[in-house]
């Protein structure tokens, strides 16, 4: 929902980062490897309990997200950089409520297991809405150029990295924000299957 209004805010800074990126001769893959590994190791130190460091290692990685995107555009889109993008991303998105899970089983074990099931749900929601969009040839720019076609809903990539934040701000408060977000995430997947309806006939 947010994530339309924060690239036409961020896209300048992101274009002069890009431009630099690519100049030095770095390619949108590498930063794609990168921002995963960054991701990974938030979710680590969530784990371990370190929840500024986790914090900081969110926001890097999430700008490497939207950096690899820049560059791409820069030196060429290609199939495995689309590919790569979408599947760390997943990995990332998993990642963090693990960490929440293993830092406290016990608080937060079923408000992560909870959380894990809408984003699965709403990854395949979005992931078949795309094969079928594409099979169809159909495009959209919703959200920028993508590697393939996009749906948007309630809960993007931008209210995800809100709410990662603000668990780690306030980790003791992780389960609210777990089922609160899981709602808004089954909306959105529950949303886009009744688009599919009117669609795909």
């Amino acid at each position: 929902m947010i994530d339309g209004w924060g690239r036409r805010k961020l896209e300048p800074l992101l274009s002069m980062l890009a431009r630099r990126l690519a100049d030095a001769g770095i390619s949108a893959n590498a930063i794609t490897v990168a921002g995963l590994a960054l991701g990974l190791s938030a979710a680590l130190a969530v784990a371990f309990g370190h929840f500024w460091a986790a914090l900081a290692l969110i926001l890097v990685s999430r700008l490497g997200d939207g950096l690899d995107g820049a560059v791409a555009r820069l030196n060429g889109r290609t199939d495995l950089g689309g590919y790569m993008d979408i599947v760390f991303d997943f990995a990332f998105y998993g990642a963090v409520p693990l960490g929440f899970v293993l830092n406290d089983p016990e608080a937060n074990g079923l408000a992560g297991a909870v959380l894990l099931f809408s984003f699965y749900v709403n990854g395949a929601s979005f992931l078949a809405y795309a094969a079928i969009a594409e099979k169809r040839r159909m495009s959209t720019e919703a959200r920028g150029q993508k590697s393939f076609f996009f749906t948007t809903g309630l809960a993007e990539a931008g209210e995800t990295l809100s709410v990662f934040v603000l668990a780690c701000l306030f980790p003791r408060w992780f389960p609210a924000f777990a089922y609160v977000f899981t709602a808004l995430t089954l909306y959105t997947a529950v949303s886009r299957i009744v688009l599919a309806r009117l669609v795909f006939r």
